[in-house]
């Protein structure tokens, strides 16, 4: 019975591990109870009609809510590991009162302190096995130290991308740059690099998909808000008479196209064309589907 619960207590480690390297370092970033926690956080804000400086607190505090659930699991795992056989497999060191304490308490100050990388060493293993993995939650507790430092080093300089591309849009649409303005080959190139930039963007929410839960703010920072006008652009690039123009139209055509459905695919279910996909993002995030 004893060594069942202690296989509990590594199913519980293993599902915490699993889903950290799921939502941080699996190619397709796809973790599960990560998600489901960022999606709730973000779909109750929406609910609530939360104002929009109360949804903007949304993206970080589920990252802070995440990384909490990752370290109580892995803290509780480790306990129930310990529970069975506390006191009996551990030494105290001399005077303590902590093998007073019931078993439970000890074994989740125990894991606290170890997976703190702390090394108070009032309570030590003393069995061979237990000697061997109460230094490897230290190490994991140090792994989900540093996970965590890179992800928030990783996220937010997609935000900077995606915010430049949307305040790019916001000034090309102050310009309103028309057909024949576009007809040229600085016109291709510009449309080019907005497909490029369009490109690192859907990068980014494939990558990164927590970033889907920041709200951008103002809209002319707000890539829901501007987006539709890529598309405008698309199509004007698209009418034009250089052939340059056309295929550089077509590009970011497709590139807005392929992030229609990436945001589809994880976000939105819509199911329908990227017109329909880009009014859905920008009413997920409090904003309204202009016409341009």
């Amino acid at each position: 019975m004893r060594w069942l619960v202690s296989l509990v207590g590594a199913g519980l480690v293993m599902v915490s591990l699993r889903d950290l390297f799921h939502t941080l370092w699996h190619p397709t970033r796809h973790g599960g109870l990560s998600r489901l926690v960022m999606t709730v956080l973000w779909r109750l804000a929406r609910h609530l009609r939360a104002r929009r400086r109360v949804v903007g607190l949304v993206g970080p505090l589920a990252m802070v809510t995440v990384v909490g659930m990752w370290t109580g699991t892995v803290i509780i795992g480790w306990a129930v590991v310990y529970w069975p056989h506390m006191p009996e497999a551990f030494s105290f060191s001399p005077g303590s009162k902590a093998a007073q304490e019931p078993a439970l308490l000890d074994s989740l100050y125990l894991s606290l302190v170890t997976v703190a990388t702390l090394g108070l060493g009032d309570i030590a293993p003393g069995e061979g096995w237990l000697r061997l993995i109460s230094p490897l939650e230290a190490l994991v507790g140090f792994a989900l130290l540093t996970a965590t430092v890179s992800w928030v080093l990783e996220i937010y300089p997609a935000l900077t991308r995606r915010r430049v591309l949307a305040i790019r849009l916001a000034l090309l649409r102050d310009a309103d740059p028309q057909t024949e303005h576009l007809d040229s080959t600085t016109g291709a190139l510009l449309l080019e690099s907005l497909a490029t930039e369009v490109v690192r963007v859907r990068i980014d929410f494939t990558q990164y998909a927590e970033a889907y839960y920041f709200h951008d703010g103002d809209d002319h920072s707000s890539l829901a808000a501007m987006v539709g006008f890529a598309s405008a652009l698309a199509q004007r690039g698209h009418t034009a008479r250089r052939p340059e123009v056309r295929l550089a139209g077509d590009l970011l055509a497709g590139a807005l196209a392929d992030l229609a459905a990436i945001l589809d695919q994880r976000f939105l279910h819509t199911g329908g064309p990227p017109e329909q996909v880009f009014a859905a993002y920008a009413t997920d995030h409090g904003r309204s589907s202009a016409q341009f």
